[in-house]
């Protein structure tokens, strides 16, 4: 040691060997820097930083050995033989590249200090390397202590120098490194420069090739400068270029992270390389290593723990080479409960990137959403949709021997039932018929609601008898009709049902639903509460109705329609004192047709609303040239009364032929007042209110007459034809007419008979103290220009 700080000390520039060790230090930074990006990369780019730092580092180390050396002056000339110079700075970079190659193998402790003291062995080869190719008239003793001494410092310091480096990439770490690297540079060379004893010999002369130590400590130092500073840019932008870098990972792995996907990332041969935290989750694998991992691996595993069933190989195979193929694909899978949807979109160069996704609420909400588009909301029955996609199967299942029976279902009186006590009660009713009805099948039929209060059933029957249907709907008749208990309210309602066959009446589901819906309409026609099969005569009736409104749509725009009148005498001065308003069509080919064949067709197409209005104006106008106390009484449909603009007809009406309200009759029936009772009788009142007079007709027929007489002043109520047929015969219809009038009289309301067909009833009548009397006995009703005769003829008939 004493000759180390005796050569170091007396035998040196001081000021040369300050510049030596800022090269150095400045070269121990650079080489750190760049042994930390080598071990970051992976690969070629490893190799190229790796080859770069071995070539910086070692020019550096040459430039501070031969810097050290111009502060060396051993008192006599010396020079440098140029070829072993060159060798020595080439076997720095090479060492040097071996030493940092196997330090970036992996990261344990042991392996980079191996690469250390192989970077510390390059040192000492270069220094006495050099040293060898000194050129002076002495020759050299080596001390052998010293000289090992000098190799165990560069080696022991190096490799600490890697240690702390490869512990992080802190400014703490790298400051480390960098002084201990420079130690290690600088311990070395100057113990070794301590080894030497020089013995003179002028005998030894100077190789022809060599340089001068000035000169070459002046070009080491310019290019030591250059190169260093080079590569002290490059590493800076380089660090940049990684903190840049980093940041971008940061915020890939913020954004991987943060997905509510998971995505793995896989090479060529199905290796993990890449993967974020909810793909471990949603594949439930979180304690499973798999970064770096073959797939094909990962899959043994977990089928090894019971965790995965399938064959891995297999699997793996079609997953390399649909992405081989360039092919995306997407499949889904079941985890733990969980509907993950899968998607492998292939990468170029070989790979996939598959994405994980758990879909079992988004199924979930499609599921409920396709159940919502094929099932009734109300009852949760299939919709006309799905009992379409059913009856369609139904059919195409059928063998030969097999029955499929349509019935179509049609609620009576479900309607004043909701207009009355509400849309609450009449959902509830219908939600009671739902089950009632899923009751009366079996699992191989479908029960479906149409809509409204239509409902359906398609019946599947194996080797059955035809009485099969005709039991099913037997039963549910007989269900429907029993009574309800529904938000504090019994309720009885009935149902019709119309049935068609296949194969006998059709094969084709648009066919069947139109038959039935015609034995459906038979059913209505025959008293309802019933049930019909399809006929072929009902084709033909239903197409003779279609033709009927065809004509009838015609007929209001041709204005084919008249008003006849027959007169309602007063029974007491047996004259005429109002007449009826009926109309008539007087069609091109048919003739007169009367109103029972087309009025309800009228009021199931909502043609009696127009209709209506013309007869009310007509009326009103051949009223006006009529005697002032000769009244005219036109009926009003129960489905004008839905027509909002109803008040405003009757009094266009009114003004228009400038009769007095007060000679205007509306004669309205108790189904009227069924519908929405509140709505109507502020109607009526409205109407009563600017002089029309109000009669009540058919009374005694319905089921609540009395109340709708205490509810409303009606100016007139009419005795149903029915009564009065038996008047003479039947002493029930005799209480009833006397019942009648009676109430009249005490109310002051008039009564009028209808359907006086001969003189006994009228005498009877007149007997009872009814007010008015109508009928076949005064007059058919006859058209406008016979209402004058009508007036002054005076009927031949007994009078008791």
């Amino acid at each position: 040691m004493y000759r180390v700080l005796t050569c170091l000390t007396l035998e040196h520039d001081w000021r040369l060997v300050v510049l030596g060790g800022v090269i150095c230090m400045l070269a121990s930074a650079v080489a750190i820097s760049l042994f930390h990006r080598a071990r970051a990369a992976q690969g070629r780019s490893r190799d190229i930083w790796i080859g770069l730092d071995a070539a910086v580092g070692g020019c550096g180390i040459w430039a501070t050995h031969f810097v050290a050396m111009l502060a060396y002056d051993p008192g006599i000339g010396v020079g440098y033989s140029v070829p072993i110079t060159v060798m020595s700075l080439v076997l720095a970079v090479a060492v040097l590249a071996v030493g940092l190659a196997v330090a970036s193998i992996d990261g344990r402790w042991w392996t980079v200090a191996a690469g250390g003291a192989i970077v510390g062995a390059g040192v000492a080869a270069m220094h006495y390397t050099g040293m060898s190719g000194l050129e002076l008239p002495a020759r050299i003793a080596w001390s052998p202590g010293i000289v090992a001494a000098s190799i165990g410092f560069g080696g022991l310091f190096a490799a600490l120098a890697l240690i702390v480096a490869a512990r992080g990439e802190t400014f703490g770490h790298t400051a480390a490194a960098t002084g201990l690297l420079t130690v290690a540079i600088v311990s070395h060379h100057f113990t070794a420069m301590g080894a030497i004893t020089l013995i003179p010999d002028p005998t030894i002369v100077a190789d022809g090739l060599t340089i001068s130590p000035s000169v070459l400590s002046f070009m080491t130092a310019v290019a030591a400068f250059a190169i260093l500073g080079i590569s002290l840019i490059a590493a800076i932008l380089d660090r940049r270029a990684k903190t840049e870098l980093h940041k971008q990972k940061l915020v890939l792995d913020t954004a991987l992270e943060n997905m509510s996907q998971g995505l793995c990332m896989f090479d060529a041969d199905g290796r993990i390389m890449l993967f974020n935290e909810r793909y471990s989750e949603v594949m439930g694998r979180t304690r499973t290593p798999l970064r770096g991992r073959l797939l094909i691996d990962v899959l043994q595993d977990l089928r090894s723990a019971g965790e995965w069933d399938g064959d891995p190989d297999e699997f793996c195979a079609g997953l390399i080479a649909e992405a081989k193929a360039g092919n995306t694909a997407t499949r889904i899978i079941n985890r733990n409960g969980r509907a993950i949807r899968v998607v492998d979109q292939p990468m170029k160069g070989g790979g996939w990137v598959a994405t994980f996704e758990d879909i079992t609420e988004w199924q979930q909400a499609q599921e409920q959403i396709s159940h919502m588009a094929r099932h009734d909301a109300l009852t949760n029955l299939p919709n006309r949709t799905l009992f379409r996609e059913q009856l369609e199967k139904a059919l195409r299942l059928a063998k030969r021997s097999d029955q499929v029976a349509v019935l179509c279902l049609d609620l009576d009186h479900f309607k004043e039932i909701n207009d009355t006590l509400g849309h609450p009660v009449g959902d509830a009713l219908l939600r009671e018929v739902a089950r009632r009805l899923g009751e009366c099948v079996t699992e191989h039929d479908t029960v479906a609601r149409l809509g409204g209060d239509e409902f359906a059933i398609v019946q599947f029957c194996s080797n059955c008898e035809p009485s099969v249907v005709s039991a099913l709907a037997s039963r549910v008749v007989e269900t429907i009709a029993a009574p309800y208990e529904i938000g504090g309210h019994q309720l009885v309602i009935g149902v019709s049902i119309g049935i068609s066959l296949a194969p006998e009446d059709g094969k084709d589901p648009d066919e069947l639903l139109q038959k039935a819906d015609l034995a459906l309409y038979r059913a209505k026609a025959d008293g309802r509460g019933t049930y019909r099969f399809f006929e072929t005569g009902m084709d033909a009736r239903a197409q003779a109705r279609r033709m009927l409104e065809r004509d009838l749509r015609l007929a209001l725009q041709r204005d084919e329609f008249e008003v006849h009148y027959q007169p309602i005498r007063d029974v007491a001065g047996d004259r005429v004192v109002a007449f009826e308003a009926l109309v008539r069509w007087s069609h091109a080919l048919r003739g007169l047709i009367a109103p029972n064949n087309f009025i309800p067709v009228a009021e199931e197409t909502g043609l009696i609303v127009p209709l209506g209005e013309i007869v009310l104006r007509k009326a009103c106008a051949d009223a006006a040239g009529w005697p002032e106390d000769v009244a005219v009484a036109v009926n009003l449909s129960p489905v004008q009364f839905k027509n909002p603009n109803l008040v405003t007809s009757v009094k266009a009406a009114l003004q228009e032929s400038g009769l007095a309200a007060d000679r205007l009759e509306l004669e309205i029936t108790e189904s009227v007042l069924l519908q929405n009772s509140e709505a109507t009788l502020a109607v009526l009142h409205e109407l009563r209110g600017f002089g029309v007079r109000i009669s009540l007709d058919d009374f005694g027929t319905g089921y609540s007459s009395l109340s709708y007489l205490r509810s409303f002043p009606f100016d007139k109520i009419k005795i149903d034809r029915s009564f009065v047929t038996d008047l003479a015969t039947r002493d029930e219809s005799m209480a009833i007419v006397r019942a009648v009038t009676g109430l009249g009289k005490s109310l002051g309301i008039v009564t009028t008979a209808e359907g006086v067909e001969t003189d006994t009833q009228f005498d009877l009548l007149r007997q009872e103290g009814c007010t008015q009397a109508q009928g076949y006995l005064f007059s058919p009703p006859r058209p406008a220009a016979e209402v004058a005769r009508m007036l002054r003829r005076t009927p031949e008939r007994s009078v008791a």
